[in-house]
């Protein structure tokens, strides 16, 4: 499911129209990334939970030339399912 498919979706589930769907789903998308880039991790109950993870720098290898390289560290985020979610798609 793509973002326009997601948006036809909650307008015919929830009755809103389709523009005012697509402002949701923006509005949604942006305030995830607003916390998530304070720091701030995101949980819905039943759903899961939207958080960012730091991973240190280490040295990897370069596997073409087998030269040794740095990887900075980085951070990324998480989803960790919750229960209603798992059980659904089990």
């Amino acid at each position: 499911m793509n973002k326009t498919e997601l948006v036809d979706a909650i307008s015919r589930d929830s009755g809103l129209t389709k523009s005012d769907s697509d402002k949701a789903v923006n509005a949604f998308v942006k305030v995830v990334e607003a916390a998530l880039k304070k720091g701030d991790d995101v949980s819905l109950v039943g759903f899961g939970s939207f958080s960012v993870k730091a991973t240190a720098g280490r040295s990897g290898r370069n596997f073409k030339t087998g030269k040794t390289i740095e990887i900075p560290p980085r951070k990324s985020v998480r989803f960790k399912p919750g229960k209603n979610l798992k059980d659904c798609v089990n």
